[in-house]
């Protein structure tokens, strides 16, 4: 159909060199260039494209909602269904089966330790599984990942720490609890503790001992005919500890063992899971701070005996500085332990250092009695000779030293010459009776300096040899062990 000299009908598919005519949905004729032409069909096209996008993605949009809406009421259905009911009060299989209570536990900090409250702390993922037969369900969905508010519901164990002083269940931000129930109604329930539990600890082989320490739990109100704790993984794999769950400063965690026991009270017989976490003290804290100081103030209590005995200041001050030095050591070992009736392998070091101290201090005591003693007798035999060399009518008084072992002598005469003395002394008289004076007498090392030399150094070396094998190839481990 021709409509003018240069114009022709879409619908024909005609068009001149120059220009185009072309029918729209109107069937409008409109003459265009064949470049704009190209431009308004691309245009035309992606509108197109983009409405089918759209109602495409409004269609599956659609469809999701109403499969979520179906999907939860689906879900809400169920979970009505399983509390219709149902009663918490009961356990699961009352009045039949025992109900088994499966347990794991995660450590997830250890630490620390107090040994004077004879306690230590654990933060733990404490894991229950058990299976009620009242929450099986069959749906679109094989777990229900299910938050707290679920858990006051249904019925839970009424699992309590034996041994446990003070236990706290975290509740920041939320109740850190886990339930799930699984479609054959396997319920896992799950929840964050931490525990302050008492560990018995025998300390006579303290600083080199070795403690385990216990973790007990069970039922408190169920005996052993409704409910039994038994270990989900086995006695291997039930409690993981990782390494760097350890916070412990004086301490080694060396492992842990667990059982599992039938506690008999006079309300029943119940059952008792029991961890031991076995613990080794580290001795680097007390060496450095009691034993070292204590082995030094020995070696220094012992170096008097090198000091001449005429210095009775610097040997009196040394031997009582260090007693002082002892009795305060001492004194601030027993800060750290509880007051304990019995010695401890520390305490017996400390009183075997202590008494060589003291040894010291009455060897020097001895030391000056006996060589003060031989210079009166050596004076008393020097005046008796002066005595008889002269011949006179003298009452000889017996000589006595001063501190400062100087000689003094009292003569009562009736009648002496003016005459020296030395004119008519014979000459077998020692000198200092001449000079009046004894200080010579106390001079030199005193035999009982030469022994000490010797025999403190090697009894004191003796006794750590001694001490130090027995203690430390010594099962500190297997007393505490016999004990928990």
């Amino acid at each position: 159909m021709r409509t003018g000299s240069n114009s022709f009908l879409i619908y024909n598919k005609h068009w001149d060199r120059n220009f185009s005519s072309i029918k729209i949905w109107n069937m409008q004729i409109i003459t265009v260039d064949k470049g704009f032409l190209v431009v308004e069909c691309a245009r035309g096209m992606a509108f197109l494209f983009t409405c089918i996008l759209l109602s495409c993605v409004g269609n599956v949009w659609g469809t999701q909602k109403i499969e979520a809406s179906v999907y939860l009421d689906n879900i809400t259905r169920i979970l009505d269904r399983l509390l219709d009911g149902y009663d918490n009060r009961l356990r699961p299989g009352f009045g039949g089966p025992v109900t088994e209570v499966k347990t794991d536990i995660f450590v997830t900090s250890f630490g620390p330790v107090s040994d004077v409250e004879m306690e230590y702390t654990i933060d733990v993922f404490f894991r229950q599984t058990w299976i009620d037969e009242r929450l099986r369900f069959e749906g679109p969905i094989e777990i229900l990942r299910l938050n707290n508010l679920m858990v006051s519901k249904i019925w839970t164990p009424d699992t309590f720490f034996r041994n446990g002083k003070r236990s706290i269940s975290h509740n920041m931000t939320t109740p850190n609890k886990l339930f799930r129930i699984m479609q054959n109604g396997t319920v896992l329930y799950t929840m964050r503790l931490t525990i302050n539990a008492e560990c018995p600890m025998r300390l006579m082989n303290f600083p080199m001992d070795g403690h385990a320490c216990p973790l007990k739990f069970g039922s408190y109100a169920y005996p052993i005919s409704e409910i039994v704790y038994t270990w989900k993984k086995g006695p291997l794999l039930s409690v993981e500890v990782p390494e760097e769950s350890s916070s412990l400063l004086q301490y080694d965690l060396i492992g842990q063992t667990v059982s599992s026991e039938r506690l008999q009270s006079n309300t029943g017989e119940y059952s008792v899971q029991t961890i031991h976490f076995f613990l080794e003290r580290k001795i680097g804290f007390y060496l450095i701070q009691t034993y070292i100081p204590m082995f030094m103030t020995v070696v220094m209590s012992q170096v008097v005996f090198w000091i001449n005995k005429e210095s009775i200041p610097a040997r009196t001050v040394a031997g009582i500085t260090t007693v002082l030095t002892m009795t305060t050591l001492s004194i601030s070992a027993r800060h750290s332990l509880p007051k304990v009736s019995y010695a401890t392998a520390m305490d017996w070091f400390i009183a075997v250092c202590f008494a060589f101290v003291f040894s010291a201090l009455i060897e020097f005591a001895a030391v000056n009695y006996f060589s003060t003693l031989q210079a009166n007798r050596e004076l008393r035999k020097a005046a008796m000779l002066e005595a008889a060399a002269t011949g006179s009518d003298e009452e000889v008084v017996p000589p006595q030293s001063d501190g400062n072992s100087n000689l003094k002598k009292r003569v009562n005469s009736v009648a002496r010459s003016e005459a020296p003395t030395e004119q008519f002394l014979p000459p077998q008289v020692p000198a200092f009776v001449q000079q009046g004076d004894a200080s010579n007498m106390l001079t030199g090392t005193s035999i009982i300096d030469k022994y000490a030399r010797i025999l403190f150094p090697l009894s004191f070396g003796a006794f750590n040899l001694v001490y130090w094998i027995v203690y430390l190839t010594k099962d500190t481990m297997e007393l505490s062990r016999d004990g928990a």
